[in-house]
Order: structure tokens, then sequence, then C-alpha cells
């Protein structure tokens, strides 16, 4: 196989960056398998995080879910579900790890800035500056409902609402200035007069008028990730993140076609091109031969998509219980019942479902596939590299080097163990190229993504 040229790409020097992906309510996570361990013990939080940071990633990441997801008014139980809250599994992570970064999901529809801020900031201060922000939003009001306000917001005014939310945050965290404790015991007050500042702000969505509580980490303040992928969500990015999640990791002209609009974005919002990292969401599969990784990763989406996973997936589709039929019959042969409300929540088809039933049809027909094929082929899923270690890491070398990726968030599909191949075969190969770090060279997490400091 032929080795990247380093002098014959656009970014020689440029290094790939790694972080872990700890979901919340998912069916991707295989819980089924016996190596699999529990998906709410703190161990095996701690795990995969000391394996992260063994391989030296940037940043454990954990997702979060306000309410799980329902089916036909009740829990639907062939989802891994149940997360303890983020900032408090993670401030727990901070005492066990040294150097991986942090990351908290948040959301800005259903909290308040003044309070969240300083909860963030907590962690920052607790973790020694190595705390992350993933700023999401939610728009339903299905969420809304464990909520005593309602939750429901217009897909424009949650990035409104989310801006304006950071806007306050960022004044909580640069209410201190440097500096603001004093010296020695000599001195005549413990704080300096005047370095600590009020944070007054009244807008659309907060009137806030607070004293904040805590100084700035060792970072300045939380490293702010966002995953938003619409139009709305890819300027918010631009105008506000340090780094941006997506699901363009895959296919090496789609990815670099995404890098290229946010670098567009970027530079519409004043900012420099390389003031943020993109790094998608993508599952690693390994083998020792590439027929391996391909008989490996047939395994995985059969362990994922259950034959009732695969009908519970086909009957949000076709709006129709479909849980008594055969997962590997031939898809159903009724029409999509587009209007009736079955009270399946936290999951949805963006698209008319008559087009994608028409779509799965006509893919199913041409390549014979069953029902639960059909799923696996084109339903929701997890989309990821497969291959050998080498060829993994030729393939992630072009991606990063060409500018199409400053790295990816890695979904394991098992728990705790599924980082092992990647951080003892793949991280080597990697480092082998110098395209990835082969010791951590900051404390904090904006040092890890090579930021920026913070302002």
């Amino acid at each position: 196989m032929t080795r990247t040229d380093p002098t014959d790409v656009p970014r020689p020097d440029a290094r790939l960056h790694f972080g872990v992906f700890f979901q919340g309510v998912n069916h991707w996570t295989i819980w089924s398998d016996p190596s699999s361990g529990s998906q709410i013990d703190p161990a095996s939080f701690l795990r995969v995080a000391r394996t992260a940071e063994r391989g030296l990633f940037d940043a454990f990441f954990l997702g979060d879910g306000l309410r799980l997801r329902e089916s036909e008014g009740g829990i639907h139980e062939l989802d891994v579900a149940g997360r303890p809250d983020s900032i408090t599994q993670l401030s727990a992570l901070a005492a066990a790890t040294e150097r991986i970064g942090l990351v908290s999901t948040s959301n800005t529809t259903f909290n308040e800035p003044g309070d969240l801020a300083r909860r963030l900031a907590g962690l920052d201060l607790l973790s020694e500056g190595r705390a992350g922000w993933n700023v999401v939003t939610t728009h339903n009001a299905w969420t809304g409902e464990n909520f005593r306000r309602g939750g429901f917001l217009d897909h424009a005014d949650r990035y409104r609402r989310a801006e304006e939310f950071l806007t306050v945050a960022r004044a909580v965290w640069n209410g201190w200035a440097e500096d603001s404790v004093a010296g020695s015991v000599e001195s005549r007050s413990w704080s300096v007069p005047g370095a600590v500042g009020r944070v007054r702000s009244r807008g659309a969505q907060f009137d806030v008028d607070l004293t904040p509580t805590l100084p700035r980490s060792a970072q300045g303040h939380p490293v702010i990730f966002q995953a938003g992928d619409s139009g709305d969500g890819r300027d918010f990015g631009a105008r506000n993140a340090d780094v941006i999640f997506s699901a363009h990791g895959t296919d090496f002209d789609d990815a670099l076609a995404f890098a290229e609009d946010i670098r567009r974005r970027l530079r519409a919002a004043g900012r420099a091109e390389d003031a943020l990292r993109i790094l998608p969401g993508t599952e690693i599969v390994i083998g020792a031969t590439e027929k391996e990784a391909e008989e490996k990763a047939r395994w995985v989406r059969l362990s994922q998509v259950t034959p009732a996973v695969a009908l519970g997936i086909a009957s949000r589709l076709w709006g129709i219980d479909l849980s008594g039929r055969d997962a590997d019959d031939p898809l159903p042969s009724e029409d999509p019942v587009v209007a009736r409300d079955r009270g399946t929540f936290g999951t949805r088809w963006v698209e008319d479902p008559r087009e994608v039933v028409a779509r799965w049809r006509a893919k199913a027909e041409a390549n014979g596939w069953s029902l639960r094929e059909a799923v696996i082929e084109l339903g929701p899923q997890q989309r990821g590299h497969v291959g050998t270690p080498a060829g993994l890491a030729e393939k992630f070398a072009r991606f990063v080097r060409h500018g199409a990726v400053d790295g990816f968030n890695v979904t394991p599909y098992l728990v705790p163990d599924g980082l092992d191949d990647i951080v003892e075969l793949l991280v080597p190969e990697l480092q082998e190229r110098g395209v990835y770090r082969t010791a951590y060279t900051g404390a904090t997490l904006r040092e890890h993504l090579e930021l920026a400091p913070a302002v």
C-alpha cells in the first residue's frame, strides 16, 4: 500500500484528534453480547475514559437525553437507556483521570444560563481546565412535557435562544478578572477590589442579573462543541463553536465538502478558517485482514439491528404495528400510514414516509433484501470505517492532511471494551505515520485540540 506523501498534501503536518462518544439512549451499543458490560455502572464509564486516555484521546464525550424514547405509550424497551447527569458523572471522572477532556452534553432549551454556566465552570475547575460543553437544542414539546414551562420552540428560535444563552454563559465565565484572588496572606482583602464583575443581560430569552461565583479555569472556560447540520445549525457553529461534530466523516468527498462549507461560514462570521475543529462521529471496525474486518462489520450490523429492532424501525416508518411479522420476510405490502400518531417519540423520519418506502422497495427488489436486510442497508444507522489498522491509518491520514476532517468522535459498538482495538492496533499505525501524538503535550482540553486561548 502506498503511504501518504507528506509533501503532496495541503496540511502535511496535521495530526488526527480522537474523542470517544459514550452514547445515551440508542440501539447501536450491542448490549446483548456476552462481552458487553453495564451501560450505567460507573465502572463502565471509568473503563472507557481510562482506555481513551491511554490512547491519548482528546476527549471523553457524554451523550444525554432528558426523556427516554417511547412507543405505544410505553418505554421503548429495545434501546440501551439510562444515563446519570453528565456533569455529575464527568466530575467523578475528573478525579479518576489526568489529561483527557471531559465533555458534557447540556441543553439550552431546558436550562438557564446562569446556573448551567456555573456548573460547567465547576467541572472546568475540578478537572483543571479539561471541560467541554456540547451545546444542544431541543424544539419538541414531547421533551418539554418533563418541564414546568413546556418546551416547544420553532427551529429558528431554538438557535436564537442558544446564542443568547452562550453570550450570558461566556459573560459568567469571564466575570472574574485574571489574578482576582489575593496573592498573599498579607493582602488587605481576599479578592482584588473590582476584580469580580456583575453580569447583567436583558434579551428576548433571558433577564439576568448575577455575580459569578467562580474564577476562570486553566483554559479560560469550557471548550464549546456543537452538532447542528441544518443551515441555521452550521451558521451557529461557525459563529460560536470551537469544535463541530458532524455526520460527514465516512465518504472523503462528502467530508471535504462539509469542511469547505464550514470554512466559508467561518470567513463570513469573521473568524479564521482554523478557529475550530471538525470531528465527525464514526464507528470503527478493525480486522487483521480486509475480509476479517468486513465479516466483523457484518456481525456488528446484525447484532445492532436484531429482528426486533428491525421491526421496530420499520413500524415507525410504516406507521403500523409490525412487531408480529417475520423480519426475514419481504418488505410489508401495505402503504405507510402517514397521519397516524402511534405515541412514538424520540426519533422520527424527516422525509415523507411514502417516498422512503418507495425507495426501500426499489432497492430491496433489486438486491433481493428481506425487511431486516433493508433496514440494515437503508435505515438509520451508524456510519463508520472498516478495515485493517494499516489501511485505516492511511485512510485517516488522507482525510486529515487534505482538510476533510480534524479527527473523529468514535462511537464504540461495545462497552466498555470497544476502544481496545483502536488504542492497541490503530493508534500505533497512526503514530508511525506521524499523524497522531505520541504523548500529551498540554494539560487542558483547549491545548489538546490546539485551539487559540479563550476570550
